[in-house]
């Protein structure tokens, strides 16, 4: 359980982290959706590799191999983001920032149940 909450903890602070940078970079520099969403993204990427690694997980596996997983999971979840942002915010028309945290909630379920089952299990561990 205690898991769980540290992830929850850290999810709303990568969320928080993707929605923030995503409404900086759109209405600061005026980057169109999708652009910056992947921008949002990839910073909220970086953040949520080592905080699930080191407060969530506390993972000891090499560092390359469980990155590089991390990284696949969050691809995949990133298009899911970008698709959804794009269908919702630019075809239908539906307000952005509400489009971001609506697809988050999504996002963040996907992200723990790959990370649990598959990314940060310990070397010997079963699924």
């Amino acid at each position: 359980m205690k898991q769980l909450i540290v992830y929850g903890i850290v999810g709303g602070i990568t969320t928080l982290i993707d929605i923030i940078v995503y409404w900086l970079v759109s209405r600061f520099l005026f980057v169109p959706v999708v652009p910056s969403t992947i921008i949002a993204w990839i910073v909220a990427f970086l953040f949520a590799y080592w905080a699930n690694r080191k407060f969530v997980f506390q993972s000891h596996n090499p560092v390359l191999p469980e990155a590089f997983q991390f990284f696949l999971c969050r691809v995949s979840t990133g298009i899911l983001d970008v698709v959804i942002m794009y269908v919702f915010a630019d075809v239908l028309g539906f307000y952005d920032v509400a489009v971001k945290i609506t697809d988050n909630v999504l996002v963040i379920i996907l992200n723990y149940i790959a990370s649990k089952l598959f990314i940060f299990r310990n070397k010997g561990e079963h699924v």
